[in-house]
């Protein structure tokens, strides 16, 4: 398998898991520059590890990412859509979750 570089030097594994592209990305240029990171620093790295890739992995990815967008954008919108049928209100998962006021 074959692998690319992040500027840290970290290298990520081509398998076409994108999530492990996304918290490589999260770990390495987030997490490392204390959450100030920019906009053009996170896309610097992105482009930066899109041009180490050749035509098929970059369509792998792509592919994979749409999905992933197309998947949390439907989640978006359902719990936009729960928001809105049950007046604003949204369960927790502590303890309090359920339980009337």
């Amino acid at each position: 398998m074959r692998r690319i570089r992040l500027s840290t030097g970290f290298e990520i594994e081509l398998d076409g898991d994108i999530l492990a592209v996304l918290e490589a990305l999260y770990r390495e240029v987030s997490l490392k520059l204390a959450l100030r990171v920019s906009f053009e620093d996170m896309m610097r790295e992105i482009k930066g590890l899109v041009a180490q890739m050749d035509a098929e992995e970059r369509e792998r990815y792509l592919v994979e990412s749409l999905f992933l967008n197309t998947v949390t954008y439907e989640n978006e919108m359902l719990d936009a859509y729960v928001r809105k049928l049950t007046g604003g209100r949204k369960k927790g998962r502590g303890p309090q979750a359920g339980r009337s006021a």
